[in-house]
């Protein structure tokens, strides 16, 4: 990897808004790319509090920030002020990335659920195999469901509060709602798993999350957004099982890539140096 290029006069900026944001790895993971690529460019994270979100990002906008990405809490607000809604933040109903046209408008996107996609794909997975079964209903799942049925791929959704499931299948046409008492027992009906609730993170309701795999066909993917820790309960579960696994931290570096793409010209590979950096960094 080159070395660190000086900020210039030219340098093109672009960064991470939330609140709190410190915890945030896009800056490690877009600066590496940046030294990589040897693009005259940083990337910094901006801690941005709650009903500050517009004057912020028209500051930066006109400050000449070529774009940012959006996380917790202004994703509503990221929404409400771009000029271009692109269809993946229109299906997903969320934003994670922001562009700064030439024009001056303000470019949404969602790239979530491609994110997602693109990690299986990488893990060898074939979505168009068979049908995914989502556990959960928040933000996570809608933009991965919306870029699986995009491909074909039929969806099932199963949340604790089934009235939250069912809102999401309210909002996508397509998803097929499960009782979250029954998703177990009807794994034999399915070609992947995916966990997109919190269950199984450090810190979360519930790190033990570990339900029982007994049921699951041979060869069914399992697979977890969740990236601390990366092999969570879930996944320890389907590899004592024998099957595929993906964790989250591949998604997490997916996602980054049309951001980057857009800000810097350039479409980065997530690759094994990449990910030994980001694990490291988590290790750390």
């Amino acid at each position: 990897m080159s070395a660190r290029p000086t900020l210039t006069g030219r340098t093109m900026l672009a960064g991470v808004i939330g609140w709190p944001v410190a915890h945030s790895r896009s800056p490690l993971l877009h600066n590496f790319w940046l030294a990589r690529h040897g693009i005259d460019g940083a990337y910094v994270p901006l801690p941005v509090r709650p009903g500050q979100f517009e004057t912020a990002v028209r500051g930066l906008q006109a400050a000449g920030f070529r774009g940012a990405n959006v996380t917790i809490p202004h994703k509503e607000a990221a929404f409400a002020i771009a000029d271009t809604l692109h269809r993946s933040a229109l299906r997903s109903g969320s934003v994670n990335t922001l562009v700064f046209a030439a024009d001056g408008r303000i470019e949404a996107h969602s790239t979530d659920g491609d994110g997602f996609v693109a990690n299986l794909e990488a893990h060898g997975i074939d979505v168009a195999r068979g049908p995914v079964l989502l556990l959960g209903a928040g933000g996570a799942a809608r933009a991965i469901a919306a870029s699986l049925l995009d491909r074909g791929v039929p969806v099932a959704v199963a949340n604790r509060t089934r009235g939250r499931a069912e809102a999401l299948a309210g909002m996508l046409d397509g998803i097929t709602v499960m009782d979250w008492a029954r998703w177990e027992d009807s794994l034999p009906a399915y070609a992947a798993l995916v966990n997109t609730t919190s269950l199984g993170m450090h810190g979360g309701p519930d790190d033990l999350f570990a339900p029982s795999l007994a049921r699951a066909p041979d060869g069914m993917a399992v697979c977890d957004i969740v990236y601390v820790p990366r092999m969570t309960p879930l996944l320890r579960a389907a590899r004592a099982r024998g099957l595929p696994t993906v964790d989250g931290l591949g998604m997490l570096l997916h996602q980054a890539r049309l951001g980057f793409r857009e800000w810097f010209g350039v479409d980065p590979v997530v690759d094994a140096e990449l990910q030994a950096l980001l694990d490291a960094d988590l290790a750390g």
